[in-house]
């Protein structure tokens, strides 16, 4: 799905109003609570934000990936943890089904997970087995008609409010990888399912994060997500869209402190003039600019192999390392422009620096892309 030029406009200015008038008030509040308030996230759910890139028939807005990735960008400017909700919701766990579920399944769970109607986790990282995800100890074992799953997964993004999991779990540990994972559809409710506490995180703190515990959940044959055995695979397929989604919130929080350190610099006053008139300044605000630049075009390039159907593995790990790392410098740029003020709570480049920080570890941490990049530039580009 390739959205036009005219429908990306009207799509970008919706958002971009919406952005501003409803979630940047709420930002540090969200932040403070450490909640997104229900009525703002059903407000998304209704407009259809919780289903962008799907087609209409299994309940998306069929707007395809340019526009879930230009709205994710657009609200990592105010804020992180929205960002990361729909994220998890929308890139891995609905676009696992929607790459590899059967018709029925896509109709059955894509369809409300879309529609906003159910909430979405990726249950894939577990306690001693986070970059190394073909390591996984959660197992699934075989009955009639159906599978037991036991183990446990630490770190889901949504799972305190999920209605939907999608479960990752070794049916032949003497595979590994290579044809020994599974992936499982599990609905809240199933019995020996539970979750965790709540994790109190450095940043995007209105993003609920835990373990999701699996003792003797009992699914059927029906809710096994794509080939037994081929899960690995689609992981990592819906683990590319991530990781684009990761760098298009990176490159809003980017854009979102670069605006503030730019607005700060030229009305700061000291010495009798702008402190936009130091180069010392001037050197930091061309540096952001340039990076910005750079993310920009990368995330372009990156998105329309995409659209192209072509292979964008070493590109997607490129654009995820760069992009967040880059973050990270901007930000505390930014922060450093604001001197003293920067540091208080009473301005938002303190609460920018936390949210940004994760951007360089889930999805895959810096570390891990590198290796990604290194095996694809010596494999032959």
């Amino acid at each position: 799905m390739v959205i036009t030029k005219q429908e990306m406009e009207i799509f970008s200015k919706t958002i971009s109003e919406f952005t501003k008038e409803r979630i940047a008030p709420l930002a540090e509040t969200i932040d403070e609570n450490h909640k997104v308030p229900d009525e703002l996230l059903k407000e998304m759910k209704e407009m259809g934000l919780f289903g962008v890139p799907f087609p209409e028939e299994y309940g998306g807005s069929g707007l395809g990936w340019r526009a879930q990735i230009a709205m994710t960008e657009e609200i990592a400017k105010y804020e992180g943890s929205i960002p990361s909700i729909i994220g998890a919701h929308t890139t891995i766990a609905a676009n696992a089904i929607y790459v590899a579920g059967t018709e029925e399944q896509k109709l059955k769970y894509l369809k409300p997970l879309a529609e906003g109607k159910y909430l979405g986790a990726f249950a894939l990282t577990e306690p001693g087995a986070g970059s190394d995800a073909a390591g996984i100890q959660t197992k699934a074992t075989k009955i009639d008609n159906g599978w037991v799953i036991d183990g446990s997964k630490c770190f889901i993004t949504n799972a305190p409010s999920a209605d939907v999991f999608i479960v990752f779990a070794s049916t032949d540990p003497s595979k590994g990888s290579r044809g020994g994972i599974t992936a499982f559809i599990v609905e809240k409710g199933t019995p020996g399912l539970s979750i965790g506490k709540i994790e109190n995180k450095m940043g995007i703190r209105g993003s609920e994060t835990s373990d999701v515990i699996l003792e003797n959940v009992v699914v059927p044959d029906s809710q096994v997500l794509g080939e037994v055995g081929q899960a690995f695979k689609i992981a990592m397929r819906v683990m590319q869209n991530g990781r684009l989604n990761i760098a298009a919130i990176a490159l809003g929080m980017a854009k979102g402190a670069y605006e503030l350190a730019l607005n700060y610099a030229r009305e700061r006053k000291q010495f009798k003039t702008s402190i936009a008139n130091f180069q010392s300044i001037q050197n930091k605000l061309a540096e952001m600019k340039m990076n910005i630049f750079a993310i920009e075009s990368m995330l372009e390039k990156t998105i329309h192999l995409m659209e192209e159907g072509k292979p964008f593995n070493l590109e997607g790990a490129i654009i995820k390392a760069f992009a967040s790392e880059k973050a990270d410098w901007i930000i505390n740029e930014a922060l450093q422009i604001h001197g003293g003020y920067g540091y208080m709570k009473d301005y938002p480049l303190e609460r920018k620096l936390r949210d940004a920080r994760i951007n360089r570890i889930f999805e895959g941490t810096s570390e891990i892309q590198r290796i990604v990049i290194a095996k694809e530039v010596l494999r032959g580009e």
